[in-house]
């Protein structure tokens, strides 16, 4: 082990998965085409996901509490505040 991947050092546990034959595959093909483990691509897969699922919490978090900011705001002062107006006054 080099230097570089002893400061690296992440804590692992092995596990049985059952996935869908077809997402088998292609983490297979693309194992072969990277040249790295079906391991490394199920990890990197699975953690991909796991920001995301992650950052569209957070993403959902900060619009309910917007949502619970500007509740007593008409739409028109909402999109007046979010600097969005879509037409023109029409008393010009």
């Amino acid at each position: 082990m080099g230097p570089a991947r002893s400061l690296t050092k992440i804590k692992k546990q092995r596990t049985t998965l059952t996935l869908p034959l077809d997402s088998l595959t292609k983490a297979k093909r693309i194992a072969r085409a990277r040249g790295v483990n079906l391991s490394a691509v199920v990890s990197e897969a699975l953690s991909e996901g796991l920001r995301l699922y992650t950052a569209t919490e957070r993403s959902e978090e900060v619009l309910n509490a917007y949502r619970k900011a500007f509740s007593g705001f008409t739409e028109v002062e909402r999109a007046l505040l979010d600097g969005i107006v879509l037409e023109r006054n029409p008393r010009r």
